[in-house]
């Protein structure tokens, strides 16, 4: 049996300590199992100096270098997925099975990024004898990134993964919550072989270090992973400095359900995809628009499977659903579910917190939601979700375009017609036809309006974290120069 590690903070090639620390607790109990070392003002000078000096060696390390380091940093991570595994479901509460898969899934990504770092291909443009035209990409610098605590080792993995590819230095915050998936990561990189500097992993008060980071010179890039509203907050702040910022934001997304569908098949995969995680992920589906034909039986298969989730611990055998992160998300979801009830919504299954230690709260179905319910307009980020009916495609589309958010959406067909319409009219980075999954490594990932900027992952991820640079280089000195051009 694997114990819950020594969380430190990782700086210029070394492990340290920290004066300060706090509690990291098991979400399934509410008890302690570690310390969290909070970084403090000399630690993040000394990281912004151990990246600096990081990323004068590795950009000038070839690609196929690179990408041996990445690979052979994610070939440890997949020899130790027990152990890093057994790391998440303790201090995140997901069952150990969903921790396992995303060990691996943040393996894809550092493995899928490896092999771009030697495709980052620049190209010659046609011109007159003499003179020559190039376009190279080159690293942008010194990366500050911030993940999230749902994914404690697969989100920090898609930031270090995008920027140790292009031969950036990274500074990554990871979750107060949730420290020991990226502390997996660093140590993965350090017995890999990679330069000291180049990866740096602090931990701490959010607001203390996004404040020092982002207005520094040194930082060419902020990353972050989060809710639209703090993404607002540090895009304002990095744009005082020009900095560019690549932000992954908050959903609430929709699933539009056809007439044409098994609504019994539809409705039991939807409720097994809400329990996933809990329901706290950015694209987990929420809002769920249902042709009124199939409404009854979807909704009915929906909450039948909902109410048999096995909700518990994450480490017993046979768990599908563990607790919510903190006590915060249960009060959130409360508090969501008690005012779409006031105002006649009507409840399904779940809905009431269960008695005993741990942050749990079930897999909870609203149906007939009235639109000035507040889960109609916030993202639950829980196992919640509401289903309401609709009389048409057009109805659906509106109502599934009505929020400001547009990260992940989600359509039931097999009218060819019908998933033309619902890929090519609803406002979302992502849509998925008969699937509820969103997101692999081949494939870019982000949203549209207020969900966030940039992409990550597939080919076009890697292009936020490389500066484009055009290059004219003629052959001889003019002899006789004209004053002419623009």
């Amino acid at each position: 049996m694997f114990s819950y590690p020594d969380v430190q903070l990782y700086i210029g090639g070394a492990w340290r300590k920290a004066a300060e620390t706090l509690p990291v607790v098991n979400p399934a109990t509410g008890g302690e199992i570690g310390r969290l070392p909070v970084a403090g003002r000399q630690d993040l000078e000394d990281a912004l100096q151990a990246a600096e000096a990081g990323f004068r060696v590795w950009r000038a390390t070839s690609p196929r270098a690179r990408a041996e380091v990445i690979l052979r940093a994610a070939a440890l991570m997949r020899a130790r997925i027990d152990e890093i595994a057994h790391a998440i479901t303790l201090e995140h509460g997901k069952p150990l099975p969903q921790a396992r898969m995303e060990v691996i899934r943040g393996c894809e990504f550092f493995e899928w990024d490896a092999g771009e770092a030697q495709r980052l291909y620049g190209r010659v443009v046609p011109s007159a004898p003499g003179i020559r035209y190039m376009v190279i990409q080159q690293p942008v610098g010194t990366v500050a990134a911030f993940s999230p605590w749902n994914f404690p080792m697969s989100q920090p993995a898609r930031k270090i993964a995008g920027a140790l590819a292009a031969g950036c230095s990274i500074i990554i915050k990871a979750a107060e919550e949730t420290p020991a998936g990226a502390m997996h990561i660093a140590r993965a990189f350090h017995d890999a072989g990679l330069p000291a500097g180049v990866l740096n992993l602090v931990f701490g008060h959010p607001a203390e270090i996004s404040s020092f980071l982002i207005p520094q010179p040194q930082v060419r890039l902020v990353a972050f992973t989060g809710s639209t509203s703090v993404g607002i907050h540090l895009t304002e702040m990095a744009s005082r400095s020009m900095t560019p910022v690549l932000m992954e934001l908050g959903g609430h997304a929709p699933v539009i359900v056809c007439d044409d569908v098994d609504p019994v098949a539809a409705g039991r995969m939807s409720a097994a995809r809400k329990a996933r995680n809990a329901g706290q992920v950015c694209t987990s589906p929420t809002r769920f628009f249902v042709d009124e034909a199939l409404f009854d039986a979807y909704a009915s298969a929906f909450a039948e499977r909902a109410a048999a989730v096995r909700m518990g611990d994450g480490m017993a055998s046979g768990t599908e659903m563990g607790p919510l992160a903190n006590h915060r998300r249960v009060e959130a979801i409360e508090a969501l579910v008690e005012d779409a009830r006031a105002k006649g919504a009507r409840v399904l299954t779940g809905g009431v917190r269960p008695n005993g230690p741990g942050y749990f709260y079930p897999v909870t179905v609203l149906a007939d939601v009235p639109e000035d319910a507040r889960v109609m307009r916030e993202e639950p980020f829980g196992p919640l979700a509401v289903i309401n009916r609709v009389a048409s495609l057009d109805a659906a589309i509106r109502a599934a375009n009505a929020l400001p958010f547009g990260l992940a959406a989600y359509g039931f067909t097999h009218d060819a017609a019908r998933a033309e319409r619902i890929m090519m009219e609803v406002e979302a980075g992502n849509i998925s036809i008969n699937t509820l999954e969103a997101s692999v490594a081949e494939v870019p990932f982000g949203g549209v309006k207020a969900s966030g900027q940039g992409r990550e992952g597939g080919m076009e991820g890697m292009q936020h974290y490389v500066e484009v640079k055009t290059i004219s280089h003629r052959m001889e000195l003019e002899s006789d120069p004209k004053v002419s051009g623009a």
